[in-house]
């Protein structure tokens, strides 16, 4: 999984704002000239792909601008200082300046552009409609999740944050300044959402609440958010860094923790007594239309939320004759149950310290390394490091996942492994968990998508989870043909961690959609998989908090493969895997019926070529 933001943070990830407002009232610019929006249905189709180039490169300009988190990634300097405008107000401008680049884009003819002009038109298109239709439903009214909320953005910066210069430290000391008032907005909304019905159920929000007491108790010179000074630059004189480090404590003690005292005495007394058990956003007001909306979102098809569940149901079916194949290879006489009781329990598929886990995790990363130039023709240049999870968020955070790097601001990827909790880890999972996070999964693409030249960056940057966890589930089942599964433990490792993918339709459907208990969510998880107990109750908690983002890994994942099929039977013995993966991965993250038609159009281009 990459690393996001969810909820009120998740409209911060498609639309994120600085509070900077788009040229759009009367008038839409089109280049640097104003045109009545009526007058756009009569411009000369030979306008089309310049009239494109101006739309797009006003779109990327704007999105920028509400994105500072992005905005610094990419070698922004000014926006390094900022944090994302979470404001009613602020969406209201989103809105409207969506609404205006739709108009324009509305108006520019289709069949006047060449093919590449035309894919930029329809994913602009849907990443539009996209981002009207998740403000429409203003999510920020959820503010946070127990996994992935506004309180812990900052404690994710400070992990991927470095201070190379004085005004490095300048900027983040800058952002750290501006906590505050995010945390006072991100309170706002949860209180909209306390008046509008729309809160997290009770189990969340004891989650958060925990998690809210346990920064206040943290020394603000220990606290993570301090993790940036921990590396400063040895350039920077002694006697200037130590008060710059000075400067950031006092900002802590003095500023931020009272606003996270805010954060956790309004969770206590305001937000919790109104909570119901209820665990589904379908029983929240207008929450069915919701989740039909995500489901759409993130799988970005048309499937149903009813359709998804079926999936999921014949997928479930179909990995658990593999798993029983493979126990029989295993040499295990006993159940399907008692093989997962003897994984889960039995000390040699476990880690004896962090140390051995972290180790054990980098020597499988460095056989997927030693195996992509067979599989791949183009291969980014920023690499990646096997990192812990930060110790302040470990205990209820997910097994594994991927911070993306930042080459503007000399950040390598990082595959993130949570080492706590030994006993819950499984050994025979982690070859499929590398193979997602980092390569050929989640670092390969992402990276691969940063550097790409003659790409638009709306489309490399594209929020497409479809497309991204598909790839890092397609990674996994890559990993055979690579080599790197050794053992029929490992290889159920894999199946399980498909299974699991599998149960998330089911069961993400069936709490949202449904209305389940969490006993009934769990059951495909523990009957099915050799999840840990522990992962399985973090990740209930994850996908009751964030619903429809579960949807998008078996989607994505199926489809990839259903084009790869098509590919090799059109194709025979002209087909090349590493010009396939190529042809998937070198246009960006795509929505799965524009990768449909990529890969159809690429089918037809290799027939021909000699």
């Amino acid at each position: 999984m990459v690393r996001g933001m969810v909820f009120g943070v998740a409209l911060v990830a498609m639309v994120a704002s600085s509070g900077a407002q788009a040229r759009a009232e009367d008038t839409i610019v089109v280049a640097s000239s104003k045109i009545p929006p009526s007058a756009l249905t009569t411009l000369d189709s030979q306008q089309a792909p310049s009239l494109l180039a101006a739309l797009v490169t006003d779109y990327e300009a704007w999105n920028l601008a509400q994105s500072p988190i992005s905005a610094g990634q990419n070698g922004d300097r000014a926006a390094l200082s900022k944090l994302p405008d979470v404001t009613p107000a602020a969406d209201a401008a989103r809105k409207t300046a969506l609404q205006a680049f739709q108009t324009r884009l509305n108006a520019i003819p289709a069949a006047s552009l060449d093919a590449e002009g035309q894919l930029n038109r329809a994913f602009l298109a849907r990443i539009i409609s996209d981002q009207l239709g998740t403000i429409s439903f203003d999510p920020g009214r959820f503010a946070f999740s127990s996994d992935d909320g506004f309180h812990l953005l900052a404690p994710y910066l400070a992990t991927v944050t470095p201070i190379n210069s004085v005004a490095d430290a300048e900027a983040w000391i800058d952002r750290l300044e501006a906590l505050p008032k995010y945390y006072d907005d991100n309170i706002a909304n949860a209180r909209r959402g306390i008046k509008t019905g729309w809160l997290q159920p009770r189990m969340i929000t004891g989650i958060v609440l925990n998690q809210a007491r346990d920064v206040l108790k943290v020394a603000p010179e220990a606290d993570p958010l301090m993790t940036p000074f921990k590396s400063m630059a040895a350039s920077i004189p002694a006697d200037q860094a130590a008060a710059l480090k000075a400067r950031a404590a006092a900002v802590i003690r003095d500023r931020i923790r009272p606003a996270q005292q805010r954060f956790a005495t309004f969770v206590e007394v305001e937000y919790l007594p109104k909570t119901k058990a209820a665990l589904g956003i379908g029983s929240a007001p207008g929450g069915r239309d919701y989740y039909a909306f995500l489901a759409r979102r993130f799988t970005t098809t048309s499937l149903t939320p009813d359709e998804v569940h079926q999936l999921g149901l014949r997928e479930v079916a179909r990995i658990r004759a593999e798993m029983d194949a493979v126990r029989a290879q295993a040499g295990f006489k006993g159940t399907h149950a008692e093989f997962l009781a003897f994984l889960r329990s039995d000390p040699q598929f476990y880690a004896t310290s962090r140390e051995d886990l972290l180790e054990k995790a980098s020597e499988i990363a460095k056989r997927a390394d030693d195996q992509l130039p067979r599989f791949f023709w183009t291969l980014p240049r920023l690499p990646y490091g096997v990192r812990p999870v930060p110790a302040e968020i470990e205990k209820g955070y997910t097994t594994g996942r991927y911070f993306a790097g930042s080459q503007a601001q000399g950040v390598a990827g990082g595959y993130m492994v949570n080492t706590y909790a030994l006993d819950q880890r499984g050994l025979y999972e982690l070859p499929a968990l590398t193979l997602h996070e980092a390569v050929p999964g989640h670092h390969l693409q992402i990276a691969l998508s940063q550097e790409l030249e003659g790409v638009p960056a709306f489309r490399r940057d594209a929020d497409m989870t479809a497309f991204v966890e598909g790839w890092g589930l397609y990674a996994e089942s890559l990993g055979i043909e690579m080599g790197i599964y050794r053992t029929p433990y490992e290889t159920f490792g894999r199946l399980s961690y498909e299974m699991w993918r599998a149960c998330r339709l089911v069961s993400d459907t069936g709490l949202h959609w449904m209305g389940w208990s969490l006993d009934e969510a769990r059951k495909c998880f523990t009957e099915n998989t050799a999840l840990s107990s522990l992962n399985i109750e973090v990740e209930l908690a994850r996908y009751v908090g964030w619903p429809g983002q579960a949807l998008a890994y078996k989607v994505g994942e199926l489809k990839i493969k259903e084009l790869r099929k098509r590919a090799e039977t059109a194709l025979g013995d002209r087909f090349d895997i590493r010009r396939f993966h190529d042809a998937v991965l070198l246009a960006g993250p795509l929505p799965m019926d524009l990768l449909d038609a990529r890969i159809d159009a690429w089918i037809a281009a290799e027939r021909t070529r000699s």
